[in-house]
């Protein structure tokens, strides 16, 4: 049984397919909309942190490149471009619902190390005392470890351990797990939930993520056992239509619920 009435801190992971188009441009509609959902979302008393990929996406149609560059140096490269515009829109359009946003840039060594780690929690903690919206990504320019993070779904179930989160939700391109891949089986069936994340459960999630990412369920699926582990309740949802978490939150049945292990 779904209950999110009670969730007042909320990660939002939302992946580089949600937020642009196939040219790998910015999908500005979509991102208006997210913005005013979430600056709603805030408004109502709940806390918002969102973890956003996109970087590298939106750096290859910032320079005008066909592909995503195969090299590392290449790869960090445009993710500095990107960044930069990412964080530009976003600030634009949180502050015109008066909210003040704030940029976080995360590697693996950084929630690895005891003392770094903790440093982390300080300042999410403070920033979420002075009423901004904290915007996670993972520092793509100077780390090497994206496929260690899964397109940033394991970053997220790891921020929302950090900051002591209600709920994760994970914004993905899909509607949420199914029995099998949806793309190659039109008939396959979407999970409603999840009490217990198993090797058939691991299976279902085969196959990978768009084009414009990195991830894909599976990354989801293992970003589900680390937030659950540590009593983190978890959906994934379709990110095509933001308004849909105003539904979620109201314990609507929409994508696949990952209960937290309490």
């Amino acid at each position: 049984m779904r209950n999110f009435s009670n969730a007042k801190r909320i990660v939002i992971k939302v992946g580089s397919s949600t937020l642009t188009h196939e040219s790998g441009l910015l999908n500005i509609r979509r991102v208006e909309e997210l913005v005013k959902v979430l600056a709603d979302i805030q408004n109502s008393g709940r806390q918002i942190i969102l973890v956003s990929s996109g970087a590298m996406a939106v750096g290859v149609g910032k320079l005008g490149l066909e592909r995503k560059p195969q090299d590392m140096p290449g790869k960090q490269a445009v993710a500095a471009v990107g960044q930069c515009e990412l964080m530009y829109t976003y600030d634009k359009l949180f502050s015109e619902y008066n909210y003040v946003t704030s940029q976080i840039l995360l590697t693996r060594d950084v929630v690895d190390e005891p003392t770094r780690k903790q440093n982390v929690c300080n300042v999410f903690s403070k920033l979420i005392e002075m009423g901004t919206i904290p915007i996670v990504n993972e520092n793509d320019s100077v780390s090497t470890e994206e496929i260690e993070f899964g397109d940033n779904d394991t970053l997220s179930a790891i921020v929302s351990v950090l900051t002591e989160a209600d709920l994760l939700i994970v914004l993905s391109d899909i509607d949420g797990l199914y029995e099998d891949d949806p793309r190659t089986n039109p008939h396959a069936r979407l999970i409603s939930e999840v009490k217990e994340i198993t090797p058939e459960t691991e299976a279902s999630a085969s196959g990978a993520g768009s084009n414009r990412g990195t991830g894909g369920m599976i990354t989801k699926i293992h970003a589900a056992q680390l937030a659950t582990k540590y009593g983190v309740d978890m959906v994934i949802m379709n990110g095509s239509h933001p308004r849909k978490l105003y539904s979620l939150l109201e314990n609507e049945e929409i994508g696949t619920y990952f209960h937290a292990k309490k």
